[in-house]
């Protein structure tokens, strides 16, 4: 993945992608980046990377991980990155979050994120809703999409904000805030390489069967290539 020091990409006003975990990286989202010459930076907050000046951030990627926002045992650097989002999504930034990043942007606009009544995990799918079909990213990708689920919790959607998706077992799982920020639950991000990743960590008794992925991988590169050349 192109890369730059942090503090040459804070001097440039960079792209920054927050990873919580070793094996929840941007996948296909690095890749898509990297296509329209767009360099990242990842802030590795599993090896104590510091999370950037929000002066001095362009875009603001947020990465999934098993801890929840409402466990500061598991996740003591929650508030700091809640904070960040929210100071981002103020100076009208680009962001977006995914599963534990989409929760972090629901909790930094102000709504409640909570357990949910039972996981879902593994491949299926969401209806998108009649905003979603007006949306940029989502437009005339049909009434559903497949994605991949891994998450036990779940949010409020903030006030203000368009619902863009849901599941038959959550019904906020995407919103948009403003024009340039955006939360998705589900992982649209699921390319070979990020699979080969995941597979160790998964529950047991979940797959990744590549027709699927590849399935996902397809429909995630059509809203990650809008998502980039509508907000980089």
């Amino acid at each position: 993945m192109a890369t730059q020091s942090l503090e040459n990409a804070q001097e440039t006003g960079g792209w920054f992608v927050v990873q919580h975990v070793p094996y929840e990286g941007p996948g296909l989202i690095a890749r898509t980046a990297r296509a329209r010459g767009l360099r990242l930076h990842v802030v590795r907050r599993d090896r104590g990377d510091d999370l950037p000046d929000p002066e001095t951030v362009a875009g603001l990627i947020v990465m999934g991980g098993p801890m929840s926002v409402y466990d500061h045992t598991s996740f003591p650097g929650v508030d700091a990155e809640r904070r960040l989002v929210e100071q981002v999504v103020a100076r009208g930034a680009s962001v977006l979050g995914v599963c534990l990043g989409a929760q972090i942007l629901a909790a930094a606009l102000g709504s409640k994120v909570y357990a949910g009544g039972r996981p879902e995990i593994g491949f299926g799918s969401v209806r998108l809703t009649d905003a979603a079909r007006e949306d940029r990213l989502f437009a005339g990708l049909g009434d559903e999409i497949p994605v991949f689920h891994w998450h036990g919790d779940t949010f409020d959607r903030p006030a203000g904000t368009a619902h863009l998706a849901a599941s038959a077992v959550y019904p906020n799982q995407a919103f948009r805030a403003g024009s340039h920020a955006y939360a998705v639950q589900f992982h649209l991000e699921l390319d070979r390489a990020l699979a080969d990743q995941w597979r160790p960590h998964l529950p047991a008794g979940i797959d990744i069967d590549e027709r699927q992925r590849a399935a996902v991988e397809r429909v995630g590169r059509v809203v990650l290539e809008r998502f980039f050349e509508t907000t980089a």
